[in-house]
């Protein structure tokens, strides 16, 4: 069963065979590669063959075929692929679960895409795993990824200091995250005494 979810500007769906290219292009050949200096710029891009990097996907590619939750998912705007979004485990015994966005065409940031495809994707995970929480992992010197997980209503839960070395310079490394509770709390409808009256017009 196939996972399309449509929002008012972005589209996240399914991963296909096809996007695997456009991926491997992103990634390695791209002339705008803005995206890398900020998503996980510690961790050096290693050099691979478009063979060896679609072999890397074999396993979500597979899962599109099932009906299991997915680990990841393609950002769509304007009918192209224009990122993905992601999640991973940092614990499955304690049930800890990190979320990621990359939006690969900086022509995108700072216009809301990143915003409303992230919030999507937390409303998708929450309603297909059984989890208590969602959080994220960056660093003190991405202020766009953790204004991004601020307006989808995580709260900062840790900061180490010094922990990261981007381009010569230490930085904090940042946790931030959201319980099920605080999401719900967040999202439920109002009720007609909440929005204030039986008319909507203002109580009191």
């Amino acid at each position: 069963m196939g996972v399309r979810l449509q929002g008012n500007r972005v589209i996240l769906r399914d991963l296909v065979e096809e996007d695997l290219r456009t991926i491997y292009y992103h990634y390695y050949e791209a002339e705008d590669q803005e995206f890398q200096k900020w998503d996980g710029p510690f961790y050096p891009l290693e050099e691979e063959s478009f063979e060896e990097f679609a072999e890397s996907y074999r396993g979500v590619l597979a899962v599109t075929r099932t009906d299991k939750p997915r680990s990841r998912l393609v950002i769509e705007i304007d009918g192209t692929l224009k990122g993905t979004v992601n999640r991973y485990w940092v614990s499955e015994e304690t049930d800890w679960l990190e979320i990621g966005i990359t939006i690969f065409d900086s022509r995108y940031w700072s216009g809301g895409y990143g915003t409303e495809a992230f919030k999507m994707w937390m409303a998708y995970l929450f309603a297909s795993l059984d989890t208590v929480r969602l959080g994220i992992a960056t660093w003190s010197g991405n202020v766009r990824m953790m204004g991004l997980a601020a307006k989808c209503g995580m709260a900062l839960e840790g900061q180490i200091r010094k922990a990261r070395i981007v381009r010569g310079e230490y930085f904090d490394a940042v946790k931030m995250g959201i319980l099920r509770e605080e999401w719900d709390s967040m999202n439920s409808v109002p009720t007609l005494e909440q929005r204030g009256g039986r008319d909507g017009q203002s109580a009191g």
